[in-house]
């Protein structure tokens, strides 16, 4: 096990900062979230500014060196934003390899990641952190590589050669991943033709969407009380009780300060959220930072390009960690609110309450239509019935009248389908 050392620098001259409690929390559960760390110690570290070489002032770099070589620490993980001319520092100073959030991020997504998509993602994005890394950061990267003219010219710098290096290696992988997006657009397109409503769990990451997922699905995603649980997009099939199907789209955990590589490098595993006809917006309710996480994720959603027409549901769990008087004011509270459901995806409180939203929030679009088919149109009769849109059938002289209940948007497939 790698003994690790949290500190969370708060600037104070930063009005829009979060909580330092809260926020050191979330740094010691990511560092958790990486297997072999062990947290020997975390603290805050107030600051008025960053020192530019090394982050910290003299006296508290000093202060700080004496309780890592004191605890034994091989890692010291700081939950911001490092240069890597501090880190270069840092490390120099500690004699102990500096992680900052980012790079910590990564860690556990490249740690998570099981898909071909989700490994190159993390791949791109890891290589793009380093790329912006190249900076004076290590003493090899200012010697000179002199050469024959043939790639780069003489006297290419070493950082110059790495960040090529890069460069090239990024283009690798974009040409892989482009060949993986279009496989999953082939399977997007595949599903669209069966056009069952696409319901997607979004959240704060570690907010029990997994767990939602499971109890709602019977799958066995990974579902851990621990950050980033789930990294690739995870799709079932599930029946609502009135009867009508649905695929229920499991997603990555969003996090404050996410770090710009991953948001773009994830891009196509949330594109699952855009093409849904319902976001099931899950929260940690017993969480003292709730709203703030909410809007985090909230955030996000309109970064990546949702839609405000797409319906959006507030799904409180985790109501089983509330006492009761706080269970019983939050459960009340979110029956008199629209689009608000309590829920325990641990206990299945409130399941039966989710399920009746999610079939009225998918029936706002629905309408009532009687078709008639010949006996020669039995592939659009097989298709209807494969939608679970019809309410009853009967046959006729020259064929079935159906009586259907489905959205526009069954009924848009259904004509592109036949039309």
């Amino acid at each position: 096990m790698t003994r690790a050392y949290v500190i969370h620098p708060e600037l104070t001259a930063d009005r829009d900062r979060r909580d330092a409690g809260p926020a050191l929390e979330e740094a010691v559960a990511l560092a958790v979230a990486l297997p072999g760390l062990e947290v020997a110690g975390q603290e805050i570290v107030r600051l008025a500014k960053p020192h530019p070489g090394h982050l910290f002032g003299t006296g508290k770099t000093e202060e700080l060196a004496e309780r890592i070589k004191a605890n034994e620490v091989e890692l010291v993980l700081i939950d911001g934003p490092v240069s890597p001319v501090q880190q270069r520092n840092l490390e120099r100073e500690w004699k102990v390899k500096i992680l900052d959030r980012t790079g910590l991020i990564l860690e556990i997504f490249s740690d998570r990641a099981a898909t071909r998509e989700g490994v190159l993602q993390v791949e791109m994005a890891a290589l793009s952190y380093q790329r912006t890394r190249l900076v004076r950061a290590w003493t090899h990267l200012e010697r000179q590589r002199g050469g024959l003219g043939f790639v780069g010219g003489p006297g290419e710098t070493q950082i110059e050669a790495d960040r090529r290096a890069i460069d090239e290696q990024l283009t690798r992988l974009r040409k892989q991943l482009s060949k993986v997006v279009k496989t999953r657009e082939l399977h997007r397109a595949a599903r669209a033709k069966v056009p069952f409503p696409v319901v997607a769990l979004v959240g704060y990451t570690n907010a029990g969407k997994s767990t939602l997922f499971n109890r709602m699905t019977g799958a066995e995603v990974m579902a851990k009380d621990m950050l980033f649980a789930t990294l690739d997009p995870t799709m079932r099939s599930i029946d609502l009780p009135g009867g009508r199907q649905v695929i229920l789209s499991d997603t990555v955990g969003f996090i404050s300060d996410l770090p710009t590589q991953l948001v773009a490098a994830f891009r196509a595993t949330l594109e699952e959220v855009l093409g849904a006809d319902l976001i099931l917006h899950v929260r940690d309710i017993s969480h003292d930072e709730t709203q703030e996480q909410a809007e985090d994720v909230l955030a996000i959603l309109t970064e990546l390009g949702v839609e405000d027409d797409v319906p959006l549901i507030e799904v409180w769990n985790k109501i089983d960690l509330l006492d009761g008087p706080a269970h019983d004011a939050l459960v009340t509270q979110a029956d008199r609110t629209d689009e608000v459901v309590a829920i325990s995806a641990l206990t299945g409180e409130g399941l039966d309450a989710l399920y009746a939203v999610i079939d009225e929030a998918l029936s706002v679009d629905t309408k009532d239509e009687t078709l008639s088919l010949t006996f020669a149109e039995g592939r659009k009769r097989a298709w209807l019935h494969e939608a679970g849109v019809v309410e009853a059938e009967r046959q006729s002289e020259t064929g079935w009248d159906l009586d259907l209940r489905w959205s526009a948007k069954q009924a848009a497939q259904f004509s592109k389908d036949f039309g």
